[in-house]
């Protein structure tokens, strides 16, 4: 079998669903939708078939069988193969132990920050924990509908997991902006005074840029 990417989740999702039975790509995607798994995993028709061409030129799944539905075209059925079986427990194991770094948005966003002006920023934050608060109301709305209908708490881990992260970001941008606002953040004088060399000449030169520093960087 030739090394593969593990990349691309949509990939394992396929796996784990022909783990439990052959199915045709449209049958995955309907029920990749109808768990919410789309909530997840980046899901569209036309990526998930190129996931499926993959995953049988690299061996790890193979055509089962053909089947069609009255004048429809012909669908193609398709199953694990071991080496598919072996991949996907292996794939999970990895994901599962260690921790991989990723690239939100948002954390690009903070780096570079200081471009906007910090009264621009307490905006601009506000808005997004007016977002975060919308989400974690929404989370928690669907955890209470699916132990409602009594599911164990292993088919909703995801959205426990999406839940934590909400609210952990929402504390981080609620204690942000405060911060900010009431001018406790540490440099905001700084920044603030960098946007005002700024709006004052129309740009910050280096010059301007290493005269504001200086405070900071000079020795003790």
């Amino acid at each position: 079998m030739a090394a593969r990417s593990r990349s691309n989740p949509l990939a394992l999702a396929v796996l784990a669903l022909l783990w439990e039975r052959p199915m045709h790509p449209y049958e995955m995607s309907m029920t990749l939708r109808e768990r919410r798994k789309d909530e997840s995993v980046k899901l569209n028709f036309g990526s998930l078939y190129s996931v499926v061409d993959s995953l049988v030129k690299h061996g790890l799944i193979e055509a089962a069988s053909t089947e069609r539905d009255g004048n429809r075209p012909t669908r193609t059925v398709y199953r694990i193969t071991d080496s598919g079986a072996t991949e996907a427990i292996d794939w999970l194991t990895d994901l599962v132990r260690t921790p991989a770094k990723e690239y939100p948005q948002f954390e690009a966003a903070l780096s570079f920050l200081p471009l906007l002006g910090p009264d621009d920023v307490v905006r601009l934050l506000r808005l997004r924990q007016a977002s975060l608060e919308r989400q974690v109301a929404g989370l928690e709305a669907s955890l209470a509908d699916a132990k409602a209908l009594g599911l164990p708490a292993i088919f909703s881990l995801e959205s426990e997991y999406e839940s934590a992260i909400v609210r952990a970001e929402l504390a981080f941008v609620t204690t942000l902006v405060t911060s900010i606002a009431d001018g406790s953040f540490e440099g905001v004088e700084l920044w603030r005074d960098l946007h005002a060399r700024a709006a004052a000449h129309g740009r910050l030169d280096p010059e301007e840029l290493a005269e504001a520093l200086a405070p900071y960087l000079s020795p003790p």
